[in-house]
């Protein structure tokens, strides 16, 4: 009997393995289906950065950006027309995964659309749109866990949308994520809706954390700051985990499993590491627990399956030392509420630089197509 992959020994510990990427070549080939037989995938994110990287390479959306072109469409349906349609397909690929999870995994995220990220109404609206449009159970619509986010997670979740909440840096973020994804839930039982269809992942992001801090640390530049480079990110996500275990056996959270529920997971994000002195696999490999998930680049996950050393549980026991780190950094005067407000703001800024390369990228396929398609004038 050969040994279980190190992809395959995560997925036993309970950490479910979804790819950060998805791309229309990706669907047409078979890739995305290899990666569900043979790299133990469960599910996809994505994002504008993503859908703008798709588009800007390849032929797989020749044809439709030529039809959309020929019926007069704006730049900003023909987005919504592509990325659905993605979504859509990658949703029918993961239904058996859905399906043999009872909806846990095989789930596609897709998200609203960034500038709406303060406007709690257009982010409902546009999470019904979405969500109508896609018209597949295991979709998932990605809504930022802003202040306003979390009103319209809430309104979300009590309409019976699942949703990822993305962008996800401070505990106290996430304690209100929760509370949100509660609050809807219980606005869903009161209206008589089936809670076990309803489905939430709380996205917390690692890497960035550790970009931010380091920076600081290296400014500090004394011995005792720098000894605590790269430790925030996984300290962070390991007691983000924390809150999640606490706020999972509350009454309030119990009463809900109890009608038919499910838990909002943890979901490491932001897995790539962004300094090259470190191990390719510290964000997998120190975030090992039950009922998590981990969206991976694809470059991460390969290294995971390379050479990946995978434990049991590397979260549970880490609490206090993860604490530590955390007191640790406040004592070189490193504010954490500073580091987590600005890495919001930031996460924000960078998802509506995307949107809008994506917008570029479609306008410009679309005159192009039109270009293209023009009948030449010949003299009579």
């Amino acid at each position: 009997m050969t040994n279980p992959t190190p992809l395959a020994q995560l997925s036993a510990a309970g950490v479910s393995i979804w790819l950060d990427d998805l791309s229309r070549e990706r669907i047409n080939s078979g890739g995305l289906q290899d990666l569900i037989k043979n790299s133990n995938v469960v599910g996809v994110t994505t994002n504008p950065t993503i859908f703008a990287g798709a588009l800007a390479k390849g032929e797989a959306y020749t044809e439709q950006v030529a039809t959309l072109a020929a019926a007069g469409t704006n730049v900003t349906d023909a987005v919504f027309a592509i990325t659905t349609d993605d979504v859509a397909a990658a949703c029918d690929i993961f239904r058996p995964v859905y399906d043999s999870t009872n909806g846990q995994d095989g789930r596609v995220s897709i998200e609203v659309e960034p500038s709406l990220a303060r406007d709690a109404a257009g982010t409902v609206a546009e999470a019904q749109q979405l969500w109508a449009k896609v018209n597949r159970p295991n979709a998932m619509i990605k809504i930022p866990a802003t202040i306003e986010g979390l009103e319209a997670i809430t309104s979300t979740i009590a309409l019976g949308i699942s949703v990822n909440v993305t962008l996800i840096f401070s505990l106290e973020r996430h304690r209100q994520v929760i509370n949100a994804y509660l609050a809807g839930l219980e606005r869903a039982k009161a209206a008589g809706l089936d809670l076990s269809t309803i489905h939430s992942v709380a996205s917390f992001f690692v890497s960035r954390v550790d970009s931010e801090i380091n920076a600081r640390l290296e400014a500090i530049g004394t011995p005792e700051a720098l000894a605590l480079k790269s430790k925030a990110g996984v300290a962070n996500a390991q007691l983000a985990y924390q809150v999640y275990e606490q706020a999972f056996s509350s009454e309030r959270a119990l009463g809900l499993i109890r009608a038919g529920a499910t838990k909002q997971r943890p979901l490491w994000a932001s897995t790539g590491v962004k300094d090259a002195s470190l191990p390719d696999t510290l964000y997998v490999t120190e975030l090992v627990a039950p009922e998590v998930v981990n969206t991976m680049p694809e470059k991460t996950m390969q290294a995971a399956a390379d050479h990946g050393v995978i434990p049991a549980d590397s979260v549970t026991g880490s609490y206090a030392a993860a604490n530590a780190i955390l007191d640790a950094l406040a004592a070189q005067g490193v504010s954490y509420d500073d580091v987590t407000r600005l890495l919001e703001e930031e996460g924000l800024s960078k998802f509506e630089v995307s949107w809008n390369e994506l917008l570029d990228t479609v306008q410009t396929a679309l005159t192009a197509a039109s270009t293209s398609a023009a009948p030449t004038s010949s003299a009579l």
